[in-house]
Order: structure tokens, then sequence, then C-alpha cells
């Protein structure tokens, strides 16, 4: 049993738990007149392969295939008197799958006991299947799907008679609360002195609604988090019914839930291997970059110039000093290697009265021209700065120090850092993150170069140094926004000169976080982006992480009408919010909506 060290995991580390079981035999052709748990003893090869596959994917904790292994249950199957065969089955299932994986835990799983019997009935239920799941071997034991408090209560001397580490798991609504309308008050009251592992949620009507669910207990909870949403129901789209939670979907919302404190992350009903995978693709390098803001660069300080100032250093450094109000424009380099029209558009811009273009490094990680070389042509044919986003998920701490100082070479002196994006699956299933370094260790190390050092202490020669104007990106709208600021401090400590803040649809957040910002006197430029049409605002919305996008936006793009009617009402908003935040700001980051320009053009036009 690894009873301490299931403890220490959920303590100091992000695990990963595996998805839906019952939707996996159902996708084998078990249909639902079949005992699911009896399968362990009918069709153990099948069992064990769904272990396996979640075992291929990268989970971290396994439950058994015991979710209604008592005996009230499968007293309906005429099997009550194999309660004890079937509970010892299913966790040797579940540990020959993991066998080799030493640091796999095996999670016992107890269902609610449904029917029309007494208490004591399904007390006795209960605390019958926790103990064959502990005599059984398994490290710890999670009752699952909890609904109201009476279960709870079942639970917990159920829990007290089997004497073994144990984790309830809830299901809520969007409030927080449970199907009886328990709060999470009244659920931490029933649960006060009791010595459990952790605070599960898991299964309801889908990631995004227990995402809403999540924001209202964690405050609550002192016991770690561990998530476990469903798929849940379909949603209609223009009169198709369509399921939302793809594996990137449901990787969105983990890592959502990972930032609002969530110490184990996995899936319930319809959450697969493909999605674990994913999840687990994307998750592992982000814990990773939790531990990689610093820069450890032995050098004595007389060997470091002085860098020069920040007006000194381009253009746009020369405009950020001196106060003007400035307005940047994103194009996003193509997927070929043509850069015709890229620069034409460049080219609008700059006749429009734009300050410079926005340049991003692999976004949402696609594989795209280098931003560097779409940077260069831009500058030398389009005659307008650029300023190129760089990412610490591609390149290492050597190629990224190659990168800023060809940057210099070719006179491209604005770079924005920013962590990026994780890998997804999707189109190169095979790429993996490198994270050596997040953005605030980037800043580190730019400020660095900028006083002619790398990050291993060697000088770049003779009295040379890079020129640099460093810029990093906030989110105002973050989950955690306690987190966020301390990060930001961090990157002005570092060195950043300017921030460029997340897109931002609620003008009121943005002016809030403003208020708590404005001691670092570090220029804000604000992310204002239009709306292409309702579909655009719908997938900003449910599928961008850091972007929140108001009801009443939705409502408005939706009503519109034609796209042509949708995208000028997507500048309207823009300008609306525009309006309200533009004395609070230095500047405005726009964006081209499918590349088109004079949509960015519209909304900043008379700024």
């Amino acid at each position: 049993m690894k009873y301490a060290e299931l403890r220490n995991r959920l303590s100091s580390g992000v695990t990963v738990f595996d998805g839906g079981f019952g939707t996996e035999l159902y996708r084998r052709n078990f249909f639902v007149n079949t005992s699911y748990d009896n399968l362990v003893l009918t069709e153990p090869a099948i069992v064990t392969a769904i272990h396996q596959s979640y075992i291929d994917a990268g989970a971290e904790v396994l439950t058994t295939n015991t979710y209604s292994a008592n005996h009230i249950a499968l007293n309906r199957f005429g099997l009550g008197e194999k309660v004890r065969e079937i509970n010892f089955a299913a966790v040797a299932l579940a540990r020959k799958a993991a066998a080799g994986k030493p640091e796999v835990l095996i999670a016992g799983s107890i269902g609610p006991v449904s029917g029309e019997n007494s208490q004591g009935d399904r007390l006795a239920a209960i605390t019958e299947q926790a103990g064959f799941l502990r005599d059984g071997g398994a490290d710890f034991i999670i009752f699952e799907s909890i609904s109201n408090l009476n279960d709870l209560k079942e639970i917990v001397e159920a829990a007290k008679t089997c004497a073994y580490p144990w984790m309830p798991s809830f299901v809520l609504d969007g409030e927080g609360k449970l199907a009886d309308g328990s709060d999470i008050n009244a659920i931490m009251a029933v649960l006060d002195g009791v010595d459990a592992e952790a605070f599960g949620i898991n299964c309801g009507c889908g990631p995004e609604t227990t995402f809403e669910a999540v924001k209202r207990v964690a405050p609550c909870v002192k016991l770690p988090l561990v998530v476990q949403p469903g798929a849940g129901v379909p949603k209609n789209v223009d009169n198709r019914f369509m399921l939302m939670t793809t594996p990137e979907y449901f990787t969105t919302y983990a890592l959502r839930y990972v930032n609002l404190g969530a110490r184990g992350i996995g899936g319930c009903c319809g959450i697969s291997p493909e999605h674990i995978s994913d999840l687990v693709r994307s998750l592992k390098p982000m814990t990773k970059m939790e531990h990689s803001a610093s820069l450890a660069i032995e050098v004595k300080e007389t060997e470091l110039l002085e860098p020069l100032p920040t007006e000194e250093k381009s253009s746009f450094g020369k405009k950020l000093v001196s106060g003007k109000w400035l307005k940047l424009v994103e194009l996003t380099p193509p997927r070929g290697f043509d850069l015709t029209d890229t620069v034409n558009k460049a080219k609008l811009c700059k006749d429009a009265g734009f300050d410079a273009i926005n340049l991003p490094d692999g976004p949402r990680a696609s594989c795209r021209i280098s931003q560097v070389i779409t940077a260069a042509e831009i500058q030398e044919r389009a005659g307008i700065e650029t300023i190129i986003h760089c990412c610490g998920r591609d390149r290492n701490l050597i190629s990224l120090q190659s990168m800023i100082l060809g940057c210099m070479a070719k006179n491209l002196n604005n770079i924005l850092f920013i962590t990026g994006d994780p890998p997804k699956l999707g189109n190169y299933p095979f790429s993996s993150g490198v994270f050596d370094v997040d953005s605030i260790g980037l800043v580190k190390l730019q400020s660095r170069l900028n006083r002619g050092v790398d990050v291993g202490g060697q000088k770049l020669g003779d009295n040379i140094k890079t020129a640099i104007v460093s810029g990093v990106g906030a989110d105002p709208n973050a989950v955690d926004l306690e987190r966020e600021y301390r990060r930001l401090a961090e990157k002005i400590e570092a060195g950043a000169e300017f921030i460029i803040t997340q897109p931002v649809f609620a003008p009121e957040a943005l002016l809030s976080f403003l208020k708590r910002i404005e001691h670092f006197h570090v220029p804000v430029i604000a992310g204002v982006w239009p709306f292409a049409s309702y579909r655009n605002a719908e997938f900003m919305k449910t599928e961008v992480p850091g972007v929140v996008v108001p009801d009443w936006i939705m409502e408005q793009m939706r009503n519109a009408g034609s796209k042509e009617a949708q995208r000028a009402e997507g500048i309207k908003i823009a300008r609306k919010i525009l309006s309200e935040i533009h004395d609070a700001v230095r500047g405005v980051a726009t964006s081209a909506p499918f590349g088109n320009v004079r949509t960015a053009i519209e909304v900043c036009d008379g700024f």
C-alpha cells in the first residue's frame, strides 16, 4: 500500500488520474443489460486492456472496475455472492496492468448504492465493499459521484469502519451544489474532523460546468483537490447536437483546474485514453515550467556592460519612453513560405498609422514560417517595425540565445517573451515541449545579453551587447490573480520594459488589474481583439485559455444576423471596449482575424 506516497503526491505535485471506465466498456459492445463489474471475471483481458490504455496514455492512478460492485447492485444480476471475488479480481487486474510501474496507484472505486434500501442496508453494502477493496490491495478508496448529504454521511461512517486511506468525490452543478441543494459549507461541515486524503469533483455536465464548480469550492477546501469531469451532454450548434469535449477541449479546462489549485486531474464518463494522453502531453511541460524561472549565472558584476536605455534600442522603445499612445496589430506568419501577402498587409497597417506589427511564435503550437524571417521581411520591405514573440516551448537555452543574436543582426530589437502554448495532439502528435525556461527566465536571460553576457557567463565579445526592448504578457482575467500578479512582479524585476495583456473583453477586469499594478510604472498595452463572427467568439470563449468573453458579448454576436453583420458587430464591440480603457493604457494591441487587416484598421480608426 502506498499511503504515504498518495499524500505526498497530492500535496507536492499534479497527479494524473485515468478517465471513464463504463463508457470504455460500452464502446467495446457491452450493453447496459450487462453487469459491468462482473466483467472482471468473465472478460478479464478486456478490462486489463482498458487499464493498459490509460497506463499508455500516462495515467498515474488507475481506478478499479468496481463502481457498482456491492451486494445490493450485484443481486439484480444474481451475483450477490460474488462481491468479494469481483472486488479482489478488479484490484488484481488493475495491478496487472500497472506491472513494472510501481509509481502507479490503484484506487478502489465505490459508487452510490441505489435502490429503495434502508440506510442500514446501504451502509452495510458500502462498508463490506470497502473492506474487500482494502484487503484486495487497493492503495486507497475513492467514493465516487456523491450527490447528497445523506450519502456522504453514510460514506463517512463506512470510511471510519474501514480505517483505510480514502477520498470522497462529488457531483456538483455550476454553482458548486449537490443535487439536494447542499453547498460547499454544508459538505465541509460533514467532513469536519474526518481524515480524508483529498476532496474530489467528478462527472457532472462537462468540463465547463465543472470549471464553474471548481471556482466556487476551491477556496473553501483545505484538502488536496482532485477534478475528474465527465464529457457532459451534447450542445445545440446550428440545430446540430455536438459533444464538445474533444481531447484538446478537455485539456484546456484541465489546465484551468490546475491554475485554480487542483492537485489531481482525470476524467469520468466519456473521457477516454485519448483525452488523458492529450492532458499528459500538455500538463507535464507546464508542471516543469513552474521550476524553471530562475537562471543561475555566475559572473562578476564588473564584467557586465551598462545596458542601453530603452529609448536608444529601437523606434518602438523611443515611443514607449516618449509617452506616445501606441497602436499594434498582430499578424500571424503563414504556414507556407511566400511572405508577399503578409508584407502587403503590413504596408496597409503602416499607412493606417500603426506603430508596429506583432508576430506570434507558433501560436496554438502550430507550425508556421519563422517569425524572425517574417519580421525581417516586413521591416525591410514594408518599412514598419515589428515585435516578435519568443516562447520557451520549442527551443532550449542554446537555441534561444542564438535566435536573439540573429534578431540583433537583422535589427529586430523588440521581443515579447512568453512561455508559450504547450504542444497538443493533432497534426504533430510526436512533438515535445522543451520549456528549459519560462517567460520570467527569458527576461532574465535577455537582461544579461543586454549587458554583454550569455546564460553560461560567456562574454559576447569586447564591448558587445544586445539592445532588445523586452516585453512580457499579462492576463487580467487569470483565474488565480494572485499568482498572475506575483509572476508579473518577477517579470518586471527581471527587466521587462513593457506589458501586453491577453485579449480583454471585460473592461472592468482590466481596469481593476491596472490599479493593482500601477506602482510598477511599466507601460501597459491592452489586447483588444475584434470577433469576426459568432463562431469566432464561441471558439475564443471555450477553447482559448486566458480569454474570458462576457455573456452580453456572446448575446450581441449571436443576434447580429448575417456573417458580415457579425463582423461589424465585432468591430463595434471592440471599439466600445477600447473607448472605455483608452485613457488607462499606453496603447492597444489588436488582431487581424483570419488575416483581415481592414478589420483591425477599422477597430483603431480615430484612436
